[in-house]
């Protein structure tokens, strides 16, 4: 990923996302506590259980995702005075960079296939490789990305006010 737009990385960090994603994330706790939270762990104690963490750090990290929007707390409908930690939209939104990270372990660190496969509810298929599209779909690959400015992005000519927006 040449390109048009060099600068420092010391200065582009002040406005770049990925700093801050890495921020609200964490560290490997957190994407674990997430993972769990995807495959349906909402009580502290399940957490504990499930990732054999220590409960001071479950603690924290757990707060942490609840403080950046993550996970919400809320009372479980059963019983009021047990609290869960529940997906918020926003932490739903992190599936993708999920599965990308499982799938670039798979490849690159452990070298074999992980299990539980996740599959399509649909047809019970493996899902895809996460990949890099373009505005029309086609997969690209490191030689097709460039960084641009924001003035040097195309527009789209059907919808010129969509880009502004995102």
């Amino acid at each position: 990923m040449g390109g048009a737009v060099r600068e420092s990385l010391r200065e582009l960090a002040k406005e770049c996302s990925l700093p801050a994603a890495l921020e609200a994330m964490g560290e490997r706790w957190s994407f674990l506590i997430l993972r769990g939270s995807f495959n349906g762990l909402y009580h502290f104690e399940e957490f504990q259980s499930e990732l054999g963490i220590a409960r001071n750090i479950l603690a924290n990290r757990l707060a942490r995702l609840v403080d950046k929007g993550i996970l919400e707390r809320r009372p479980c409908p059963e019983d009021r005075r047990k609290i869960e930690y529940r997906l918020t939209d926003k932490g739903y939104a992190l599936l993708p960079t999920m599965i990308a990270l499982r799938q670039w372990g798979e490849r690159w660190e452990t070298c074999v296939p992980a299990f539980p496969v996740l599959v399509d509810t649909r047809d019970r298929k493996p899902i895809a490789q996460v990949t890099v599209q373009s505005h029309d779909g086609r997969v690209l690959q490191k030689g097709d990305l460039v960084w641009a400015l924001p003035e040097d992005v195309a527009e789209d000519e059907d919808e010129p006010e969509a880009r502004a927006a995102e």
